[in-house]
């Protein structure tokens, strides 16, 4: 089949989603039926939401989120806590523009990441640049980073994200240079940029797994007070739906 040459001269620019729109304009019968400004308001609109859904795959492609989680899959009829009009005040993401934090804990299953991740994926959705990190490998490529040259470069780009997600806060115990590299993330964000912080720890005791007194408060101070706190509970939900599954018949 012939490709029509305005069809090809879109694609040439670029501009893809008119094309595809205007492919299917020519194949419909009564498109005439429509005016200029209809059938060209059709193709700007296609073009639209094509150049959204890229730009938003890129936005998750490095955010790296590590549930496909979204806000529309939260459950809130397992009884763990979980206050849905805080959560639905936290999808419009208000919070991100005023540089304030989310701080998630509970014990191990009962949604901590899940919520998490939800709230980085609407973030996404908003065109806020998001990145996911679990403690233990955050610092790990810092170190790794230093090591190569790259440390202010990779300190750079994590400050210039809008919202850091850090999932399994004091999950291993943190180490001297762990310490300083905590402070140099949260300095640099502080009332400038947003984070979620994930623990199976309580926040009160937050202080005392840091380690270090003084770098714990100047860490805690920068990230604590200035942040919505979700307090999660119950037994873990792998855990139910595992029993769940077992419960149910063979055949």
């Amino acid at each position: 089949m012939l490709v029509h040459p305005t069809v090809e001269k879109l694609h040439s620019l670029k501009l893809t989603g008119m094309a595809k729109a205007l492919e299917e304009q020519l194949q419909t019968q009564d498109i005439e039926s429509l005016s200029f400004e209809e059938r060209f308001g059709l193709l700007v609109d296609r073009e639209m939401t094509e150049r959204q859904s890229r730009r938003l795959g890129l936005r998750l492609k490095k955010a790296k989120l590590r549930l496909n989680a979204s806000m529309e899959d939260i459950d809130y009829r397992t009884s763990r806590g979980l206050d849905k009009a805080l959560v639905l005040q936290l999808a419009s993401c208000q919070w991100i523009e005023e540089h304030l934090n989310v701080l998630i804990t509970g014990p191990t299953g009962v949604g901590k990441s899940f919520v998490a991740c939800a709230l980085g994926q609407k973030a996404c959705r908003e065109d806020y640049r998001t990145s996911y990190f679990r403690l233990p490998r955050l610092l790990q490529e810092l170190s790794i980073a230093r090591a190569d040259g790259r440390y202010g470069r990779v300190l750079t780009t994590l400050a210039r994200t809008e919202l850091l997600i850090i999932d399994d806060w004091g999950l291993q115990p943190l180490d001297d240079q762990g310490r300083h590299d905590l402070l140099e993330i949260l300095e640099d964000r502080y009332n400038v940029r947003s984070t979620i912080v994930t623990s199976q720890l309580p926040v009160p005791n937050w202080h005392e797994a840091i380690g270090d007194p003084t770098l714990a408060d100047a860490i805690l101070d920068r990230l604590v007070h200035n942040a919505y706190q979700i307090n999660l509970k119950g037994e873990s939900m792998r855990k139910k739906l595992k029993t769940l599954d077992s419960s149910r018949p063979l055949g």
